[in-house]
């Protein structure tokens, strides 16, 4: 098995699942049961990616406070034998507890979690946060309840959140965000580690390393969320067809010279690998399933004509060579936003 197969992998022990999920943040209204953004249409959405092969679905308690869970569970209900991997998070939701990480809070959201998704455990439950309290004082909390539960058996892998930071943020600020992630990952000993990443992560270095080497020494599987960056490295415009809503400059937040910069980008990538719709989404896609073979990513998606899509366009391994002229492009991109962003309103393309 490599990065390059579309075949099932391994995530971390115990979890074999194929290589693109689904990130269920679900923007529906649920007084809304039909038409764009629906729940009708979120459920044909959830199918078709299962027909199609998905198997990983990630939300959080965060998401609508638990509507997104309770989305899941009811599709999960009409299908009783389908073989799912659920993956979920815990340390937004405070409720009356003092913090999110305090007492028994995590297992009280755990029940929850497990009662909405109607499951009797979690393959994957991530730490979302790195704020454990003053002086850390429930990390120590956190780590005992997180191992037990997986001694249970509640939960089969523990995660927690890779490192992000701002654009225009200092080198010095990088460096403290990187070594944070470190002391808590030392700690921790997460069996897989969630982060955003597209074309404009930030890029922080973990003991000289990127995040795909650190966590491949390491031995740690990775989900990677956001890969479309809310449609841009994908080009969604109104000149390429799509179930997405067009690509402006102004529904992304970017700035004029943000946007331009954007566009010179993405026309390399037309200009190198064709013009044909779909195109840059399978680059996009391609190029970060292939960073390793512990590697899992989700999509969003509010509809069906979304998952097919994706699903459609993934088409054959980028070579060698390919991934480097990506890299390149994305590197280049990444770079210029980050010197403009001290000067240029930027929104941050974070999960």
């Amino acid at each position: 098995m490599t990065s390059q197969d579309l075949g099932m992998r391994y995530l971390c022990r115990g979890i074999l699942t194929h290589p693109l999920g689904l990130h269920c943040n679900v923007p529906t209204d649920p007084l809304r049961p039909d038409g764009p953004g629906s729940i009708n249409q979120f459920f044909k959405g959830l199918r078709r990616a299962v027909e199609r092969g998905a198997t990983f679905i990630d939300t959080s308690d965060s998401y609508g406070l638990g509507h997104s869970e309770r989305l899941i569970g009811r599709f999960l209900r009409a299908y009783p034998d389908l073989s799912a991997h659920l993956s979920s998070k815990v340390g937004r939701v405070r409720g009356s507890a003092e913090h999110p990480y305090a007492g028994r809070h995590i297992h009280h959201q755990l029940e929850q979690s497990l009662e909405n998704l109607y499951a009797e455990q979690l393959d994957l439950y991530t730490l979302d946060t790195f704020d454990f309290g003053p002086g850390d004082r429930y990390l120590g909390n956190a780590i005992d309840v997180m191992r037990t539960l997986r001694e249970v058996e509640s939960i089969k892998a523990i995660g927690m959140r890779g490192p992000v930071t701002s654009y225009g943020a200092s080198p010095e600020e990088r460096q403290e965000q990187a070594e944070r992630f470190m002391y808590l990952f030392r700690l921790i000993k997460p069996d897989v580690v969630w982060s955003p990443f597209n074309a404009f992560t930030p890029a922080i270095e973990l003991e000289g390393e990127d995040l795909f080497t650190f966590a491949a020494r390491h031995g740690v599987g990775l989900v990677l969320a956001a890969p479309l960056a809310h449609g841009m490295p994908a080009g969604d415009t109104a000149s390429q067809p799509t179930s997405r809503a067009p690509f402006t400059s102004k529904r992304a937040g970017l700035s004029h010279p943000v946007a331009e910069r954007l566009d010179q980008s993405l026309q390399v990538l037309r200009d190198t690998f064709g013009h044909e719709p779909g195109t840059l989404t399978h680059l996009a896609l391609r190029s970060t399933l292939q960073r390793g073979d512990q590697c899992v990513v989700v999509v969003d998606f509010a509809n069906e004509q979304q998952i097919e899509e994706d699903y459609s366009c993934l088409g054959p391994p980028l070579t060698p060579s390919e991934l480097r002229i990506i890299d390149d492009v994305y590197t280049s991109l990444r770079a210029y936003v980050h010197q403009a962003a001290p000067r240029l309103l930027v929104k941050e393309l974070q999960a």
